[in-house]
């Protein structure tokens, strides 16, 4: 019997359903976590909220795109265990954000206190000994590896066929691999102040677009089966629109409405990210106006003034960097679908995944 023979959810439907089996695990684990001590289950609480509460589960859907697209419906691997490993993915997106907010010394996520922050908040609440900040961080660590090892254990446990978790070492090893690479190297340019576009690109390739876009697409198709040029395909797109919609998301750090953001206005700037839009603002200043150009290099990461702030912005918009990254943004989003073109996938998955590029990549401040 083949998966067709099963009722598999639709493309529509992933997001929901990868939810409810991440509510399962936690449900699962909760009589472990229990007995190991009750500091451990309050700490557990904060991962289950940030996991069940949050995000668009983008990750799951890619990877089930990438199963569907690659074939899966068509062979005997079980559709509800190919959802279970999709959803795996969000564990580890818990745990990149997680981390992400303590290297960045965040207060929100999504519009709410960071994990770190909330249980600072617990701790200083409950007159606890110790600092609350550093408790608060260190139990955030490992709530986010506690993330990473769940992760593992969702996958492996999911109910694929061995040959299909054969399949899926390649891009899941690599995928973890290159966002905690990515992470190492934004936080190395950084500290280094470093411009180069290049590198800034890399973070972009490998903390975002490989693990968010890429890889899960990768990984679905992987485990249906796909042959390689349908892989290449999808990585292709994966890149592509991953790309991009960190570019956007990097114009958003400096213009975004907090509303859509959930972090306050000029975020990026007050941390002094090296970002491809201000390593390009900095290289055309140089050329255009070097007074403007040691200004941003100043301001960057030294202020949290609102107007000092506004000031930093309006030199990037100032140096055509914006415009320069909105032409980016588009060349990538065309030459994406032309990998997904290639892919020759279903109707179905063509245009969800033509959907979600247009979505991720469009201006939204």
């Amino acid at each position: 019997m083949t998966t067709q023979d099963i009722q598999a959810p639709t493309l529509d439907q992933i997001p929901a359903a990868a939810r409810e089996e991440l509510a399962r695990f936690f449900d699962a684990r909760r009589d472990q976590v229990a007995a190991i001590g009750a500091p451990v289950t309050r700490a557990v609480s904060h991962l289950e909220s940030f996991v069940l509460d949050g995000g668009k589960r983008i990750r799951p859907l890619y990877a089930w795109a990438g199963f569907v697209g690659g074939g899966g419906l068509e062979t005997d691997e079980d559709p509800t265990a190919m959802l279970r490993a999709a959803a795996a993915l969000e564990f580890i997106q818990g745990c990149a954000l997680i981390h992400d907010d303590i290297i960045d010394a965040s207060d929100t996520r999504r519009g709410n206190p960071t994990v770190h922050r909330a249980v600072e908040a617990v701790h200083r609440e409950s007159s606890w000994t110790g600092d609350p900040a550093h408790f608060g961080e260190s139990v955030a660590i490992l709530v986010g590896d506690l993330a990473l090892v769940w992760a593992e254990d969702m996958l492996l446990d999911s109910g694929l066929s061995v040959a299909a978790l054969q399949r899926a070492r390649e891009p899941w090893r690599a995928m973890r691999t290159e966002v905690i690479g990515g992470q190492l190297l934004d936080i190395t340019l950084e500290a280094t102040a470093d411009e180069d576009v290049a590198l800034a690109d890399s973070v972009n390739r490998f903390k975002t677009a490989a693990y968010t876009i890429e890889r899960p697409l990768h990984l679905g198709a992987a485990i249906a089966g796909a042959d390689q040029q349908t892989i290449d395909a999808f990585r292709g797109y994966g890149r592509d629109i991953g790309i991009a919609f960190q570019l956007r998301d990097d114009e958003l750090g400096v213009y975004g409405d907090p509303a859509v953001t959930g972090k306050p206005a000029g975020d990026d700037l007050r941390e002094g990210k090296r970002t491809v839009l201000l390593a390009t603002a900095l290289q055309r200043a140089d050329e255009r106006d070097p007074a403007a150009a040691a200004e941003l290099r100043r301001g960057i990461g030294a202020t949290s003034d609102p107007a000092a702030i506004a000031r930093l912005a309006e030199i990037i918009t100032e140096t055509g960097a914006v415009a320069a990254l909105e032409e980016r943004i588009a060349a990538l989003t065309a030459s994406g679908l032309e990998h997904l073109a290639a892919a020759g996938t279903s109707p179905e998955v063509t245009a969800t995944l033509t959907d979600l590029a247009h979505r991720a990549t469009a201006r939204r401040r």
